[in-house]
């Protein structure tokens, strides 16, 4: 329990009505979407920048360590107090639009502002931020920028890295720094803003965003690849993109995933489908539209698609979206719980790798169902074990393990949207080696010399 001085000197910051250490607050700021639970010492809601800045002085003076916080929708821990002291909370106060830009086609957001209000702002005024997280709905920009989030809309226009153009930023002993411009062109000095990116809350707590936005465009179709195996449609995501298809999205699931939308949700799907790629294109003409469809049929059926089909309307379009949106909930058919994992792989290999993790799933005697951003090679691997059975869930962390070994051997990485926080903090000497790992250490060091912003994470 934080000590009463500390709980005062906050109220004096923030207000008393923006400190709370009651044990309801503690038990909603404990957890995120893992369900692994940390309980803080208190919950402090800053008003402004200034109150964030007030607030690391006086943290970093006595040695309080502290979690940023968005939403808490993130799957790896990131935003869980797991050593106590206070959780920052952006989304009360610190959740404004302040200026969307149409001139300079940028708009500057503080980091409690939701996803999805962002997108639905620009679009009314003709703009369109692209990044999409599936939690786009609840998840705050800053949190989106704290992991570099990613999303279905990937394939064609990158992940959150890509938009951010300039952050603010207060380090641990309360310095305020600005990071990047609003210009297209900055090479003066250091990336800060490329390294505060996807660094989940350890150097500095952000404190406003500012993104690219692009046009919105005009048209948009949505498509469904039937395939009879998951090599077929594998093969069909890597060559249809060096082939030219340019698709918004080109999302991937197996048959695994097809049998579990159909027993527990009753989805309409194709019987025998060993898997579907479904994926949308868009343009500012709809003969760019048609073209790019085209391509994609094409180029599936020379891959061994079955059938090619379109979605000329919205209703059409959102029958095909919503197997994928319902992917991850049906297949509990197969487990009590899913040791869910987001690797990427470069395209090409995505053949071998998903052959390779059903291979491991075969050996441990695990359903392994598959499903993801094939179009730019970031796939959702779940290995389903019975939540109950402590030998299970040993095994099953095992072939997690087994399946990063393999995914970085082949020249992937351990997270392609989710980032790392405590769940897959043991698993980074995997990808890095010790120099590598010693660096991140002296970044951390450099911002945060006492180590009071979010620690534990990263394995920092």
């Amino acid at each position: 329990m934080l000590e009463q001085q500390h709980i005062k000197a906050l109220e004096d910051i923030v207000g008393k009505e923006n400190v709370y250490s009651d044990k309801a607050h503690m038990i909603a700021y404990s957890y995120d979407a893992t369900r692994t639970r940390y309980e803080p010492e208190a919950v402090v809601f800053p008003r402004h920048e200034e109150d964030v800045s007030r607030i690391l002085v006086y943290c970093n003076h006595h040695g309080i360590v502290i979690t940023p916080r968005g939403a808490g929708s993130g799957f790896t821990g990131g935003a869980l107090p797991k050593n106590g002291g206070i959780t920052l909370a952006m989304e009360k106060h610190m959740n404004k639009i302040l200026e969307i830009d149409m001139e300079n086609m940028v708009a500057v957001v503080q980091p409690g502002v939701i996803n999805m209000d962002l997108q639905k702002a620009v679009e009314e005024v003709g703009l369109f931020y692209p990044p999409d997280p599936a939690s786009e709905e609840y998840s705050t920009i800053g949190g989106n920028v704290s992991e570099n989030a990613g999303g279905m809309r990937a394939a064609k226009y990158g992940i959150t890295k890509d938009y951010v153009m300039a952050l603010r930023a207060v380090r641990a002993n309360g310095d305020i720094i600005r990071a990047g411009k609003r210009t297209i062109k900055d090479v003066a000095g250091y990336n800060i803003a490329g390294i505060l990116t996807a660094s989940e809350g350890t150097l500095a707590v952000i404190t406003e965003i500012t993104v690219k936005l692009l046009p919105k465009p005009k048209f948009r179709k949505a498509y469904m690849g039937i395939f009879p195996s998951v090599e077929d449609a594998m093969n069909a995501v890597f060559k249809s993109l060096a082939g030219g298809a340019n698709p918004v999205a080109m999302e991937f699931m197996d048959a695994l995933v097809v049998q579990a939308l159909k027993k527990k949700l009753g989805v309409q799907l194709p019987e025998d489908a060993g898997a579907l790629l479904i994926g949308d294109v868009d343009g500012n003409v709809i003969e760019e539209v048609d073209f790019q469809l085209d391509i994609l049929n094409s180029s599936f059926k020379a891959n061994g698609a079955q059938d090619f089909v379109i979605a000329d309307t919205d209703e059409e379009r959102d029958k095909l979206w919503f197997a994928r949106r319902n992917a991850s909930p049906s297949i509990t058919i197969y487990g009590s719980k899913k040791l869910n994992e987001d690797i990427s792989v470069p395209r090409s290999m995505l053949p071998e790798a998903l052959k390779n993790i059903y291979a491991i799933g075969e050996k441990y005697g695990f359903k392994v169902p598959c499903f993801g951003h094939a179009g730019d090679g970031n796939i959702h691997v779940n290995v389903m074990v019975d939540g109950s059975d402590e030998k299970q869930l040993e095994a099953g962390h095992e072939a997690i393990e087994e399946i990063f070994e393999m995914v970085v051997e082949m020249g992937g990485t351990l997270s392609g949207e989710h980032g790392i926080g405590t769940s897959k903090a043991p698993f980074m000497n995997i990808a890095f080696n010790d120099a590598e790992l010693q660096l991140f250490k002296d970044i951390k060091k450099a911002f945060d010399p006492n180590g009071i912003l979010n620690p534990g994470k990263m394995g920092l």
